[in-house]
């Protein structure tokens, strides 16, 4: 399976890698130096690969969530208490749980940012995606940005922003002589560390499932047909094979991954409600 990550024939063979996560338009210098990957709309490099798969996503997302909120029955279908049993997760494991009897006001965010980051997560091991869209660490940052305001703004408009920011920044008991160090420290804590662990976490993970899963795919699919090498071969099928483990691992890590995210938004809106810091 090394020899999937080596050149072989002349360097027939191409190592996927960071190219093939970027999108441009087709005559691009980016893609004609070999450093992206075709694929745009309208000549726009940003209406690409990942933009429609986030647009999709977000469709999926209300049409699923309408469609389970028609005709609820007393006694539910299977389809009704599945819905009703990822509601639950949500509202009782994360809403309930962590903010307490405020949890009902952010209830609709908490379930759709779970449910947009399982569907773009799960688009790297659906056919015809076959890319998770939080592997472009834009849309993880514009995420992490969005989660961002939604508990700034919380803690801002229970407390007020004066008395937010003195909570979020002097924690009870510091001497006066201390603010100088601990200040700067709460604010980078508090307003710069939290979105960017949240983004780049979220964008890491999906970011390094997929590229295992290209190697092995694509190395395996290159050794199986390699001519003339029967141990190439039979490294080969068992790449293919063993891919789709891998496969099945990161559907799994994908929906980890989403109840991370959210969990942790939940905790960052509760940390700016709380009364004391």
């Amino acid at each position: 399976m090394v020899g999937a990550l080596v050149p072989l024939e002349g360097g027939a063979f191409e190592t996927p890698g960071v190219k093939d996560f970027r999108f441009f338009c087709e005559g691009s210098p980016q893609v004609a130096s070999g450093e992206a990957v075709a694929g745009c709309t309208f000549g726009v490099d940003w209406m690409n690969k990942p933009f429609w798969q986030a647009i999709i996503g977000a469709g999926l997302v209300i049409v699923l969530w309408y469609l389970a909120s028609r005709n609820l029955k007393k006694v539910p279908t299977k389809g009704q208490f599945f819905w009703e049993y990822v509601y639950d997760f949500i509202r009782n494991g994360v809403g309930r749980d962590i903010l307490g009897p405020e949890y009902r006001r952010y209830l609709p965010y908490l379930l759709g940012l779970f449910s947009f980051l399982v569907v773009n997560n799960w688009f790297g091991e659906t056919f015809v995606f076959m890319l998770p869209t939080f592997s472009n660490i834009g849309y993880a940052w514009a995420l992490a940005i969005m989660s961002w305001f939604i508990y700034i703004g919380a803690g801002i408009s229970k407390h007020g922003f004066g008395h937010y920011m003195k909570m979020q920044l002097i924690p009870e008991g510091v001497p006066v002589y201390l603010y100088p160090v601990i200040v700067p420290l709460e604010f980078l804590s508090n307003f710069i560390t939290r979105p960017l662990t949240l983004g780049l976490r979220l964008f890491a993970n999906m970011f390094a499932g997929h590229l295992v899963v290209m190697v092995f795919v694509i190395g395996g699919a290159y050794l199986l047909t390699f001519p003339h090498n029967p141990f190439y071969n039979v490294s080969g099928a068992v790449s293919l094979l063993f891919s789709f483990a891998i496969l099945f691992l990161e559907l799994f890590i994908g929906f980890l991954q989403a109840y991370i995210f959210t969990v942790l938004t939940a905790q960052y809106i509760h940390s700016s409600l709380a009364e004391a810091h």
